[in-house]
């Protein structure tokens, strides 16, 4: 049988730098074979088909494979992650088991002694069997089951039973029932995770994509357990249930740390729970990965090279400004120079940077806090947002004396931010002075690129919503969302964020000197070459990343 190593070189797929070690057998063990795909040399696909081709075995795709239900449930999900297999079908006497890799001998014996069948392996891609194990092996189905327990274990005068007792211990169901809340929410790529008290029951719902999705709901004799759980996670006050508290926790997640911001608000029938999933490859994107069109990103970037000047990025809350942040900070960063950021909270943690948390009842507010750091010698200060006068005030003359400064703003376009910082008490002429750029921003669901098909719209129809089209060429190929396994029917999968991009000019300056309405700022802008943020998100649609209804959806 040939090696793993003959095979890659017959097909071409190792580099010269790594023939040498190749021929002397270090690629044989499989640390080293991972190593090519985490370099990039090789893809998961490539190297499940040299594995398929080194066993001759079948090589399968998991999202195109008609899975059985009945195969899943044969073996645990506990047993399918450990050894990264799934049963696919049953073949008379035989299961159809998808693996990592068919050399696991040990997995293939789990497997025949789960099912009582004879295994038959095929090999699938890593990521493929990964995607499929969260899709067939989902916690929801656990969660129900464990639910019903709880439900028939806690009869209404016993509602007590499940609270702080069973929120301590380890061992105790509502503990289970928690840590597969959070990680089900994790898998399904979710942002937030909504645990609302309702009357009769306890309310789930998740924010994937932007959307919340409701999940199934708890009874509500857990509600104080597992609010009490929450709590003590995060080291919040469990004692305290009258006012609004905040805290944070973190948890082991296939093999990575996920950080997670917690807040409680009391409600009329108890604390509503929101937990906000911090996923840290937010801060080790690229900017490139933002999706900006290339006239913004060459305008974007002019501003974040200066080493000096203020650039804000605006938008709603969850829209991905933060994301946009601490891209162009991780951008910017460089030993050379001192990076000083000032948050509430601090939700990326990233090395290299002093990140200071701002804490109101130490006295560390934001405006006490930047004016400390402005004497620790920064050359880039991130603001986490500016809210108030004296925090304005105090930004602008740091952009105005060598800094560069970073911030958000909530305001509905980029225009706004001008006349938004004039309404907070600061001088017009120094806002033109120091105000570089304004990003104005939004998420739209991205289509998902396995299912989407063309968008057959009649050419009236895209006219009347003033979509940019050339008569003579006829309308552009359009897609739109259908929905199949890998986007859970959906047909969106991740997000996409939708840009306006205003260059502070001369004459956008001269404009915020005279007090101009935002109106006239806005016209200034577009007509130096500012896309809109409807105008950003048909070219987007034109690309074929997002749909009309996505844009008609989250830009007015």
């Amino acid at each position: 049988m040939a090696s793993l190593t003959e095979i890659l070189i017959l097909h071409g797929l190792l580099p010269i730098e790594d023939l040498d070690a190749a021929m002397a057998g270090d690629l044989a063990d499989e640390a080293s074979v991972r190593g090519l795909v985490d370099r990039g040399v090789i893809t998961e696909v490539q190297l499940a088909k040299a594995r398929a081709a080194q066993a001759n075995l079948s090589f399968v795709e998991l999202l195109d494979y008609p899975v059985d239900q009945l195969a899943v449930s044969l073996v645990t999900a506990a047993v399918c992650r450990r050894h990264e297999v799934l049963p696919l079908a049953i073949d008379g006497d035989r299961v159809v088991l998808a693996m990592v890799d068919p050399g696991n001998v040990i997995a293939m014996d789990d497997v025949r002694e789960a099912s009582r069948l004879r295994v038959a392996p095929v090999v699938a891609a890593r990521t493929d069997l990964l995607a499929a194990l969260a899709r067939y092996h989902r916690a929801d189905q656990e969660l129900s089951s464990l639910t019903t327990t709880l439900e028939e274990e806690s009869a209404p005068e016993e509602s007590s039973t499940f609270g702080i007792a069973d929120a301590i211990d380890d061992d105790a169901p509502i503990v289970r029932f928690v840590n597969l809340l959070v990680s089900q929410a994790i898998q399904d790529l979710a942002s937030d995770i909504h645990i609302e008290p309702a009357e009769h029951n306890l309310r789930v719902r998740y924010r994937i994509d932007g959307v919340l999705h409701e999940m199934p709901s708890a009874p509500k004799s857990i509600q104080s357990g597992v609010i009490s759980r929450l709590k003590i996670m995060s080291d919040i006050d469990i004692a305290e249930r009258r006012k609004p508290q905040d805290g944070r926790m973190s948890v082991s997640h296939g093999g990575r740390k996920i950080d997670l911001r917690v807040a409680t608000l009391p409600t009329v029938w108890g604390e509503k729970v929101v937990m906000r999933i911090l996923d840290n490859s937010g801060s080790s994107m690229s900017l490139h990965d933002l999706h900006l069109l290339e006239s913004n990103f060459k305008a974007y970037k002019k501003a974040y090279t200066k080493p000096y000047g203020m650039i804000l990025i605006t938008g709603p809350t969850g829209s991905g400004k933060s994301t946009t942040l601490y891209t162009t900070l991780n951008s910017v960063a460089r030993p050379e120079i001192n990076v000083i950021t000032v948050e509430d909270p601090v939700e990326y943690r990233m090395a290299g940077i002093n990140q200071v948390q701002v804490n109101p009842k130490a006295g560390l507010t934001f405006a006490s806090a930047l004016r400390s750091i402005l004497r620790s010698d920064p050359d880039v200060v991130l603001l986490g947002e500016i809210r108030d006068h004296e925090t304005a005030q105090i930004a602008i003359e740091a952009a105005l004396t060598g800094h560069l400064v970073l911030s958000t703003l909530h305001t509905n376009d980029a225009p706004s931010a001008v006349t938004r910082l004039t309404e907070m008490g600061i001088e017009p002429f120094l806002v033109g002075s120091a105000l570089d750029c304004v990003v104005a921003q939004r998420l739209a669901r991205r289509l998902c690129d396995r299912c989407k098909e063309p968008d057959q719209r009649p050419f009236e129809d895209l006219m009347h919503l003033r979509f940019t089209v050339d008569p003579n060429v006829g309308p552009p190929v359009l897609y739109q969302p259908v929905g199949c396994a890998s986007c859970s029917n959906t047909g969106y999968r991740g997000r996409i964020a939708i840009h306006e991009v205003m260059t502070v000019s001369e004459e956008i300056e001269r404009l915020a000197v005279a007090r101009a309405p935002s109106a006239d700022i806005a016209r200034a802008a577009r007509e130096q070459g500012m896309l809109t943020l409807r105008e950003d998100g048909w070219a987007k649609v034109r690309l074929g990343l997002t749909s009309i209804e996505e844009i008609l959806r989250v830009v007015s």
